[in-house]
Order: C-alpha cells, then sequence, then structure tokens
C-alpha cells in the first residue's frame, strides 16, 4: 500500500480529496423493554414540562397540574432507569481498592458486593411494595389519583433493580470478574 493510499484511509477522503463518512449500523438489540418503557415516559415528562413552560412564559396562565405530574414522571424515569443501570452495571461504584488487594481477594470482594447489592434491592423491593397498600387511600393533590400509583411505580423500580442485580451476578460468577476487579473492560 503506497503511503497516498494509506493517508487517504485515514483521513476517510478519496483520490479527488473529497471527505466521505459512513456511519455505523444502528444496533438496537441492546436495548431491552424496560429501556423503552423508560424512554416513553422521560418523553412524556419532556412534553410534560415543555407545556408547563408554555403555557406558563407564552400564554401567561400556567397549567397547574403540570408540575405535580412531572415530579412523578421523573420519579418513573428514575427508578426505571435505575433499572437500566443495574442491568449495564453503570452505577457509581469504587474500583480503586481493587488495585491495592490480591487478584483472589477482590474476586470475593466483588462477590460480597454483588450478594449486598441483591439483599439491598430485595429489601427496598419489599418495603416499597408494603407502603403500597397504604398509600392508595392518599391522592394526589391535583388529579384524583392515588398516591399508590406513583409507590407502584417506585416498586416495580425497585424489583426490575432486584431481578437486574441477580443476573448481573450470575453474569459476573459465569464470567470469573466483574467491572469492580477489571476497570474499563467491557461485560457481556
Amino acid at each position: 500500500m503506497s503511503s497516498s493510499e494509506k493517508m487517504s484511509t485515514l483521513d476517510n477522503s478519496d483520490h479527488s480529496g473529497q471527505f466521505h463518512a459512513t456511519d455505523e449500523p444502528v444496533d438496537l438489540s441492546v436495548y431491552r423493554w424496560e429501556d423503552w418503557l423508560t424512554f416513553v415516559v422521560f418523553w412524556l415528562l419532556a412534553i410534560t414540562v415543555f407545556y408547563q413552560f408554555f403555557t406558563r412564559y407564552v400564554l401567561s396562565d400556567s397549567a397547574g397540574w403540570t408540575e405535580e405530574i412531572a415530579r412523578y414522571l421523573l420519579i418513573g424515569v428514575t427508578f426505571l432507569g435505575a433499572s437500566m443501570a443495574v442491568r449495564r452495571n453503570t452505577h457509581i461504584h469504587v474500583e480503586f481498592i481493587y488495585r491495592l488487594v490480591p487478584a483472589k481477594f477482590g474476586r470475593s470482594l466483588s462477590t460480597f458486593v454483588d450478594l449486598v447489592r441483591i439483599a439491598f434491592l430485595a429489601y427496598t423491593s419489599w418495603v416499597s411494595y408494603t407502603l403500597v397498600p397504604r398509600m392508595h387511600n392518599l391522592n394526589m393533590t391535583v388529579i384524583d389519583f392515588p398516591m399508590s400509583y406513583v409507590y407502584g411505580f417506585v416498586t416495580f423500580g425497585f424489583v426490575m433493580m432486584t431481578f437486574r442485580s441477580v443476573q448481573v451476578a450470575i453474569r459476573h460468577q459465569r464470567q470469573g470478574w466483574s467491572s469492580l476487579e477489571r476497570p474499563g473492560e467491557i461485560e457481556n
């Protein structure tokens, strides 16, 4: 390969000097159903906030229900999105200690972290589940819906996080390492 061919390969230009960019194919298979549900709830939130902005600043007559509904949609995005982060193992974690300890201890510590995460999320799932019926008699301020719907989203998010954390722990056991032990490596 001549140096001019190498140059055109490196700068994505052809022999006439024109730049050509090609996009990689979009792979939607990495997304799961909770990703798409979170995406829909996010856009409902965005539309609600835009409507609030429009009525307040353009029409000078703010829609009172938008602030409360936006708050509840944000809660939905938060807890559904958290299950996505658990599945992808992208929550914030401290990797520094794994550089200082022997590999076997790091592996054991990583397994312990997985088990504690499962236990914590299972417990929070249970606690939020017990709150749902208690909140059924308390209605939202602006619209006549029980607050148990909001707590139902929270419970669903915690249950999904628990389920995904079990899957992550199994994946870590099968592959023999986690991103805590090997920062920067992409997990399957």
